[in-house]
């Protein structure tokens, strides 16, 4: 799964710090998450797509195997 979270966050001109404030996580977790190693929650991907105005479809990208 990738994410669109490093440029939005930079569109709002957020710190990895405040923006982890923002979603009650720490700052380590939104670097996994920007460098796709970690798969948020639910809960995490909500908070994060509303801090950003946009759907979770719209925030993360689910990229099925094909073979």
């Amino acid at each position: 799964m990738n994410n669109r979270i490093r440029e939005h966050r930079a569109r709002l001109r957020l710190t990895q710090d405040e923006l982890a404030r923002k979603v009650n996580v720490r700052r380590e977790t939104i670097v996994f998450l920007e460098q796709n190693r970690y798969n948020p929650s639910l809960r995490l991907a909500y908070d994060l797509a509303k801090v950003f105005g946009m759907a979770i479809e719209e925030l993360f990208i689910f990229e099925e195997d094909r073979e």
